[in-house]
């Protein structure tokens, strides 16, 4: 595992990290022990962020996490980094009911999130969605308090715009922006990525297989989970999937010719632009992890990123995500 920074004032962290929202149920049900000793072989391999929200599984997917860590060595807990978005307001129904930014609430979502975590700080905080009724200087600014507290390392941002960006770097040092980014998803590259360059600020990458979708292992007629959420994602749908996978299987050629997997092509790509961006990889099995990093050894010359770009262009995707 090689290190990559996140921005000029973030940290150091793996060039691969593990988002854990997969293990929160949402793509079906989740073998617990699986997903623990699936964070473990990560810190084995040298992983460091581990990316989650309070509110994946209403905060079991922190609690999976902290239990991950306390029964980790010793020598591997003190190497993972936390990477936490809050803000997301839940109803007993399943309903989502909005964001809230406001400073008192970012304290009471991160005392809820160490308690859970285990830990007595985390590493980036970020908001998951900017809360319209609050700016985002006020939301920033109580992170920036919490982080001269020791309660927080880093202030991130996640799904921001670039004014946004520009207005909550004016206030604190932001290491990082979380957003989607992936062969089929590539709006970032327009505005937020020269923005964040501009400005010194790191990408963690997140969707880099689209939920799975050009991982090569989503097939036609694969039936998902009646609790899978991808179900409700029009790009799982009808003539738009067939379509998508019509897009893997060009890519599968060029896997093949390099004795490589799809996923691994995909998410070789995404490191391939530039070392200021982390993608985080959705694993939940050692099998698939072990698959994602195996990106690491994926070297892409000028024409296998020329090929890849003409096999799946950046605007070839069907269906809205």
């Amino acid at each position: 595992m090689y290190l990559r920074s996140l921005g000029t004032t973030g940290p150091k962290a793996s060039a691969i990290g593990l988002g854990c929202m997969s293990m929160a149920g949402y793509y079906g049900d989740v073998d617990r022990t699986e997903a623990i000793a699936t964070i473990h072989a990560a810190l084995e391999a040298g992983v460091t962020l581990l990316d989650t929200a309070d509110f994946y599984g209403t905060g079991d997917n922190e609690a999976l996490i902290g239990e991950a860590l306390r029964t980790a060595p010793a020598s591997l807990r003190t190497q993972a980094q936390t990477s936490v978005k809050f803000g997301a307001l839940r109803d007993p129904d399943g309903g989502w009911n909005g964001f809230d930014g406001r400073p008192v609430a970012v304290r009471n979502f991160l005392t809820y999130s160490l308690q859970r975590l285990g830990t007595d700080h985390i590493d980036i905080y970020r908001i998951s969605r900017t809360d319209p009724n609050v700016p985002i200087e006020e939301t920033v600014g109580a992170i920036a308090e919490m982080v001269e507290k020791g309660y927080v390392r880093h202030v991130g941002l996640s799904v921001a715009d670039a004014e946004t960006i520009r207005r909550a770097a004016a206030v604190t040092p932001i290491a990082d922006v979380q957003t989607e980014y992936s062969l089929i998803a590539r709006d970032v590259e327009t505005e937020i990525l020269p923005t964040v360059r501009e400005l010194g600020i790191g990408i963690t990458a997140f969707g880099v297989l689209s939920s799975g979708l050009i991982s090569g292992h989503h097939a036609r007629d694969k039936q998902m989970a009646a609790n899978d959420q991808r179900q409700m994602v029009p790009r799982f749908q009808g003539e738009s999937l067939r379509r998508n996978l019509d897009l893997v299987d060009e890519l599968r050629k060029i896997a093949e010719r390099k004795g490589v997997s799809v996923a691994q092509i995909a998410i070789a790509w995404v490191l391939s632009r530039g070392e200021d961006i982390v993608p985080l990889v959705g694993a939940r099995r050692r099998d698939r992890l072990a698959e994602a990093l195996g990106a690491l050894d994926v070297t892409l010359d000028a024409g296998d990123l020329t090929a890849i770009e003409q096999a799946v262009s950046a605007d070839a995707a069907a269906g809205d995500r």
